[in-house]
C-alpha cells in the first residue's frame, strides 16, 4: 500500500468549517457547509484592492462634489434660498468635500504606515549586516 501525502492549500482555513443543519419538509436533514475565507484568499481574489480604498473613493468624491456645485449653482441662480433643491445641492457639496477629505486622510495614514514599515525593514537589514561582520 502506498500512502499519498496530504496536500494542503496555503490559504485554506485551519479551523473546521462550520456546519448548518436544515430540515426539509420530508423530515430529511440537509447539511450545508459554509466555507471560511481568510484574508490571504480575499487579497488573492481582489488583487489587493481592499487596501486601496482611498483610490476608489476619489473619483466618486469628485463626481459628487461637481454635482453639488452644479445643483447649488442652479438653485441659487433662481434665487431659491432655503428650498429643497438648494439644500440638496449643499448636502451633495458637503458630502463630496467630506469624501475628498477622508480620502486624503486615508492616503496620509497609508503613507505613514509605509514609511514605518520601510524603516523597520531597513533596521532589520542593518542589524543583520552587523551580525555578519562582527
Amino acid at each position: 500500500m502506498t500512502e499519498e501525502p496530504v496536500k494542503e492549500n496555503l490559504g485554506s482555513p485551519k479551523s473546521p468549517a462550520p456546519v448548518i443543519m436544515e430540515k426539509n419538509p420530508k423530515s430529511e436533514v440537509v447539511i450545508t457547509t459554509v466555507p471560511l475565507v481568510t484574508e490571504v484568499q480575499l487579497m488573492a481574489a481582489t488583487g489587493g484592492a481592499e487596501l486601496s480604498c482611498y483610490r476608489c473613493i476619489i473619483p466618486f468624491a469628485v463626481v459628487v462634489f461637481i454635482a453639488g456645485i452644479v445643483v447649488t449653482a442652479v438653485a441659487y441662480s433662481f434665487n431659491s434660498h432655503g428650498s429643497i433643491i438648494s439644500i440638496f445641492g449643499l448636502v451633495l457639496l458637503s458630502f463630496g468635500l467630506l469624501l475628498l477629505a477622508s480620502s486624503a486622510l486615508c492616503w496620509k495614514v497609508r503613507q505613514k504606515n509605509k514609511k514605518v514599515k520601510r524603516r523597520e525593514s531597513q533596521t532589520a537589514l542593518v542589524v543583520n549586516q552587523r551580525s555578519l561582520f562582527a
